[in-house]
């Protein structure tokens, strides 16, 4: 089939792996477009803001920050996703690999559905943040299964790991994934989310 132009899939996590609930954030964005995803992001920072970590911002301010940066991007086609993954069965990258696949799969078929308006999708490049659990080759394993077994999935043509201070966009899908705590502490529901912030939780 002919692929569809190329789109980066960037999903960081918020939680511990293997020790109880966690949560997966993913932003899909055509590759041509992450530029100006990134820029929205970036001009709304501090000029010198160093990496993101939501886990160290205030509620409030990131709540500022996210809903002013749905107002910037508005125009830029993106699935915001928001996952949560239970604890499981199994060594922490396998479960890990496991809900990176998922989660992956299903901002593959929204993004799809709801930007490509296509019966498939491939030509995805995903994009990580490195950590102990996906440079197992355990998770390398379940990743190549998936790649060749399981549905959607097998549009991903590679799976990349790097340092989440080089990318805005995966601090940013921190930034997502941490938004399912608001629900947690009953602050805002799912709807809210998505009306306010673009992110689906699911």
């Amino acid at each position: 089939m002919g692929l569809n132009k190329k789109i980066l899939c960037f999903v960081d996590e918020c939680g511990t792996i293997g020790a109880g609930e966690f949560y997966l954030g993913a932003v899909l964005v055509y590759a041509r477009d992450a530029g100006r995803l990134d820029k929205c992001f970036s001009d709304l920072l501090e000029p010198t803001a160093s990496e993101i970590h939501a886990v160290h911002l205030d509620d409030a301010y990131l709540q500022s920050l996210m809903l002013r940066f749905a107002g910037a991007c508005e125009r830029v086609p993106a699935v915001f996703l928001n996952r949560k993954h239970g604890a499981g069965i199994g060594s922490a990258p396998v479960l890990c690999a496991q809900a990176f696949v998922e989660t992956v799969k299903i901002g593959m078929k929204r993004f799809r559905s709801d930007i490509l308006k296509q019966p498939r999708i491939g030509n995805v490049e995903v994009i990580t943040d490195i950590n102990q659990h996906n440079e197992h080759r355990d998770f390398d394993a379940e990743i190549e299964r998936a790649r060749g077994e399981d549905g959607v999935f097998r549009g991903v043509v590679r799976v990349t790991r790097i340092d989440s201070a080089a990318s805005r966009l995966l601090q940013l899908a921190d930034a997502v994934a941490y938004s399912r705590k608001w629900i947690a502490g009953d602050k805002l529901n799912a709807a809210g989310l998505r009306k306010r912030y673009r992110i689906l939780v699911l």
